[in-house]
């Protein structure tokens, strides 16, 4: 593609200044993330004049960088970006060496999309001299081309306003149906279910064979079909394993695949006591939801708003919203969900300013004070003001301590 031609299609990323001033405080930034999330084009967008690129999807570089490391290195002097940096480890301890021998910031510039296999050598060798990010795909606002108000917990607290009308439902739905690459944004024409279907079969042949020795991909498929139905769901590897057929140490070893690879995210259950999260068990959510559409056969907006996983999707959309403010920030998103005994349940709970502020997501225009009941439940010296995430097109409160929000507001 030409320069002009991709510089035409950019859309713009929450996470440009972001990487900016990582830049300027660190040696060595390391953008992980999915694939087609567009960490490269990304970078590429944020270089400066005279930063170098290569990609080690290049086959002759990438063979460069494993049997010769300090010579690709010489080949590609700093400032430089290095695409793909799992395909050669190799280099880490190399880069560290170069980046130890000048005070600079922003030396190197690095992407992967393997944290499973790549995040041990980063901290074993960069440690304290990598900026590490996560890029998720497009938020809502990158993909209206808006910008965001805040975060949720500010958004809640009344202490910045949404601006903007509240978002259709209509838009929202086509919105969770085609998911977040950048890819199918930028090109509109594309047909969903066929770029869908060839990122999975892309994720199969490259990085699932890359992680884990699976010699059933049909099985290991089903296995993400069966993720991708549970999402929203309170994560059960043993029923997972039951479902697809497979022993549960697989199963685990293959859900931590689908994490590191950044296909799914585990919401974490909140409590008081920091050291009771780790027992309770965590949510699953797709980071994607065209993708979950894709792997759960919903073929447009229209079906998958009236199917039985609608509210499923509208609070993976959601919560996926929360998770991205904060990731572009450079931030890890403080949030959680909670249930109890009772089967009481807040879809989410956002830490910020000391305060715990719980949130409802519906699949309603009118919310009531009942939607808001377990709130309660949260002790009332940590509990911050929570809010009801829906279709309302007013954005009138529920009561001093409970706003309501629009969907297209996170």
């Amino acid at each position: 593609m030409a320069v002009g031609m991709e510089e035409e299609m950019y859309i713009r990323r929450e996470m440009e200044e972001t990487v900016r001033r990582a830049s300027g405080m660190f040696r060595v930034v390391l953008l992980t993330g999915a694939r087609q999330t567009g960490k490269s084009t990304l970078l590429r967008h944020c270089a400066e004049k005279g930063r170098g690129v290569v990609t080690l999807d290049d086959p002759g570089e990438r063979a460069l960088a494993q049997e010769d490391p300090g010579y690709f290195l010489q080949r590609h002097p700093a400032p430089v970006l290095i695409d793909e940096i799992q395909y050669a480890p190799e280099l880490l301890p190399y880069i560290k060496m170069a980046v130890d021998g000048s005070d600079d910031r922003g030396q190197y510039w690095l992407t992967g999309s393997q944290r499973f296999s790549l995040m041990k050598g980063v901290r074993e060798s960069l440690a304290g001299r990598v900026a590490i990010l996560e890029l998720s795909g497009l938020s809502w606002a990158e993909r209206r081309g808006t910008v965001r108000a805040g975060t949720l917990a500010e958004l809640a607290s009344g202490k910045v306003v949404p601006s903007g009308a509240p978002a259709k439902a209509k838009e929202v739905w086509e919105s969770i149906w085609r998911g977040g690459y950048p890819e199918l944004a930028a090109r509109p024409e594309t047909d969903v279910r066929w770029f869908h279907a060839s990122y999975v079969r892309t994720y199969l042949e490259r990085d699932v064979r890359n992680l884990l020795r699976v010699e059933d991909e049909r099985a290991f498929l089903a296995f993400l079909r069966c993720a991708a139905a549970r999402t929203a769901q309170e994560l059960n590897v043993a029923d997972m394993a039951r479902d697809t057929g497979v022993a549960p140490n697989t199963a685990k070893a293959w859900l931590s695949v689908l994490e590191a690879s950044g296909v799914v995210y585990l919401l974490r259950a909140w409590s008081r006591n920091r050291i009771q999260r780790a027992v309770k068990r965590p949510k699953l959510y797709f980071e994607d939801t065209g993708l979950c559409c894709h792997l759960t056969g919903w073929p447009n907006p229209e079906t998958l708003e009236a199917g039985a996983m609608s509210g499923a999707m509208l609070e993976t959309h959601a919560v996926m919203e929360v998770v991205k403010a904060y990731r572009n920030r450079g931030l890890e998103a403080p949030v959680f969900h909670w249930r109890d005994a009772a089967r009481r349940e807040i879809d989410l709970v956002v830490e910020e300013g000391g305060k715990a502020h719980p949130v409802e997501i519906k699949k309603k225009e009118r919310p009531t004070a009942s939607d808001a009941a377990a709130f309660g439940c949260i002790p009332g010296e940590v509990r911050g003001k929570g809010a009801v995430v829906c279709f309302s097109q007013s954005r009138a409160p529920l009561s001093r301590e409970v706003g309501v929000l629009s969907v297209g507001d996170l």
